[in-house]
């Protein structure tokens, strides 16, 4: 039997605490026997002194074995073993057996258990007040019969108002007051520790759905603007190639060099158009689970999902320097190597991984933080850098990786490219990196490129977008 689950903490509607699994059952039983044991030792030695009445040793016995084994079920029927336990203990203080120690460890553990465990709470205060005023009744019975019986505890004076006797009274008033109170108490305590555990077990498992949904609707928000672009490449070329081919036709017969010209301006539109397109047609296969989100128009980095962002590349990055620059931030701009002629896919992706850096810069690598950002023209490649100083490793990448979209893994999850530091630098573990990180490393994916994201050794963190000028295959 295993524990079952908790059920929902709804306000307004009383909780029922679950049962217990098939360990507290066991530990329950082993209870019971250790109570038993020690009972019945304490009956003998009580016997032994002579302060119990001469009655049969099997119905000590009895009487030991129905105080303590009901307590293997306490958890189970806490309403009955509560009862019977009370029924038990007077019953042996009627016939004769006294045991003032175990016995009255095992009544509290009963009265606890219906308060801790009960699965209706309605129920539990009724048994519980049941079993309270009875055990007073009966022992403000007992002391107004002993009062009248001079021969109970003869050496206490009974005259005056607050005589030896009547403070005996008080004293056992009081005792019993503290004990049925404790019982109620510590069990309707552990009910409510068990509902806030509860609670809080549902909260938690609520807020990790809503992360989860958070992250998947931020997948599919990147995705649909990689769509729109993927229209904007698209729409280029086709029209390219339209306006081409109306040349080529309209030349033919009286130039065939220049329709040649123009049929080859063709081709490598065609081509260029493919290769983006398996590109970002990979990058926008996703996992099955991401399903169908409900997204609401508009959401986005840049507006509305229908703006268009062609008119966003490489050439532009001096802008979001000098923009970053105004707004206060210590940043220069060099540019290495001759520019040369980049599909539109890279030439946005760069621009868009330029844009995220400086912005998480300006968050959270602190005011005395200083950034560089380089453009570096290779012979196949071009390269995007963007570095800052920091206050320190925890200035640089913020309060939180996860927060500010600034990971510790490199594109293949491992940590920065050559650095020789673990994944988890600077004491920021980023199991996945934020949603910024995975919105660069979708684009540079798209593009056929590498990303490098990480602090630097010597302090500062840095971000890295390699991109081919012409990508000799499809990245899966």
């Amino acid at each position: 039997m295993s524990a079952t689950v908790a059920p929902p903490v709804i306000d307004g509607v009383e909780w029922v605490r679950p049962r217990p699994d098939r360990r507290a059952y066991r530990h329950d039983v082993i209870l019971a026997l250790v109570l038993a044991a020690a009972t019945g030792a304490s009956v003998v030695l009580y016997r032994i002194t002579g302060m119990t009445e001469n009655g049969p040793w099997w119905g000590a016995a009895l009487w030991a074995v129905g105080m303590t084994l009901p307590l293997a079920a306490r958890r189970r029927w806490p309403e009955v073993v509560a009862i019977v336990a009370s029924a038990v203990f007077v019953a042996g203080s009627m016939t004769g057996v006294i045991e003032l120690l175990f016995s009255n460890i095992a009544l509290f553990i009963a009265i606890y258990t219906v308060g801790a465990w009960s699965r209706s709470r309605v129920r539990a205060n009724l048994v519980r007040g049941a079993i309270v005023i009875s055990m007073f009744g009966w022992l403000f019975w007992g002391l107004i019969t002993s009062s009248l019986a001079q021969d109970f505890l003869p050496e206490l004076d009974r005259d005056g108002l607050l005589s030896p006797f009547v403070a005996y009274s008080l004293i056992n008033v009081l005792t019993n007051l503290l004990y049925f109170g404790g019982a109620w108490y510590f069990g309707d305590t552990a009910y409510r520790s068990a509902r806030a555990r509860a609670e809080l077990e549902q909260r938690t498992a609520e807020l990790a759905a809503e992360r989860e949904r958070t992250r998947v609707q931020a997948v599919a928000l990147e995705r649909l603007r990689i769509a729109r672009e993927l229209h904007d490449v698209v729409a280029h070329h086709v029209s390219v190639i339209g306006v081409q081919a109306g040349a080529a036709r309209r030349v033919l017969a009286k130039d065939p060099d220049a329709a040649a010209a123009a049929l080859s301006s063709i081709e490598s539109s065609a081509r260029d158009a493919v290769d983006e397109l398996h590109g970002l047609l990979g990058t926008l296969r996703g996992e099955a689970d991401t399903g169908s989100i409900d997204v609401a128009p508009g959401i986005g980095d840049d507006g509305p999902l229908t703006a268009s962002t062609s008119t966003r590349c490489i050439e532009r990055i001096d802008e979001l320097v000098a923009d970053s620059a105004t707004s206060g931030l210590a940043v220069t701009l060099s540019v290495v190597g001759e520019a040369r002629p980049v599909s539109a896919v890279v030439d946005l992706s760069a621009y868009r991984i330029a844009q995220e850096a400086l912005t998480n810069v300006r968050k959270h690598a602190g005011p005395s933080a200083t950034t560089e950002v380089r453009v570096r023209w290779d012979a196949d490649a071009v390269e995007v850098e963007v570095t800052n100083t920091g206050t320190a490793t925890r200035a640089a990448v913020g309060p939180s990786t996860e927060a500010a979209g600034w990971g510790v893994r490199g594109a293949a999850g491992g940590g920065s490219a050559g650095s020789g530091r673990s994944p988890v630098a600077g004491g920021h573990g980023a199991a996945g990196g934020g949603l910024g990180q995975l919105g660069m490393r979708e684009r540079v994916g798209a593009a056929g490129g590498t990303l490098e994201v990480g602090p630097r050794a010597r302090g500062g963190y840095l971000v890295r977008a390699r991109f081919p000028l012409r990508r000799e295959g499809v990245a899966s």
